[in-house]
């Protein structure tokens, strides 16, 4: 047997960064909501799969895409949960379909693992960097088409704690467990 398939499947496994699973690179997480648009959507109702736009989003997110980078490394958890029901993270968020190339924050498994991968120490990351690539719309009163009744919002909580604000401001942090929670 050959080498060159396998070293073609280390290659590509090194593409796809940490903690990437084929099983979850089906054609649903991977089909855009967006039709090329990378205005985040404030109409559709979840589930919501990962954009196929990616690098148009991810520049909207301000970031910009590249192999995972190695100075700093955390995997901060996030949890949807609409009308008591949890909504699913699309693996491949932040995560270019054609190239494998991928932002800083991205996601690769359908958990609610958002994986921070910097080129630089510090850098600040926030929660709306990445529903901008997602594709989906965050207020104080909204995910994506979902709103909340008058006098309602987002509850948002991180390690437990409540957040007040706009959760798009929300930085990402290791160790960190986001739940959004409407109503």
């Amino acid at each position: 047997m050959s080498a060159a398939p396998v070293i073609s499947a280390l290659l590509l496994g090194l593409l796809l960064g940490c903690g990437s699973d084929p099983a979850n690179n089906d054609a649903s997480s991977q089909a855009g909501n967006s039709g090329g648009s990378a205005d985040p959507d404030q109409t559709s109702m979840p589930p919501w799969p990962a954009p196929t736009d990616v690098p148009a989003r991810v520049a909207s997110a301000g970031l910009d895409l590249g192999p995972m980078g190695t100075a700093e490394h955390y995997h901060p958890q996030l949890r949807i949960i609409i009308d008591g029901k949890d909504v699913p993270i699309p693996a491949n968020i932040g995560v270019d379909p054609t190239t494998g190339a991928m932002s800083a924050v991205h996601t690769h498994e359908t958990d609610g693992t958002i994986h921070i991968e910097a080129d630089t120490v510090g850098e600040t990351f926030t929660l709306g960097q990445l529903f901008t690539q997602w594709g989906v719309t965050l207020t104080p009163t909204q995910i994506g088409g979902v709103r909340a009744k008058d006098g309602q919002q987002v509850n948002v909580t991180s390690n437990e704690m409540s957040v007040a604000g706009d959760p798009k401001d929300l930085r990402l942090e290791p160790d960190q467990l986001i739940v959004l929670r409407l109503p």
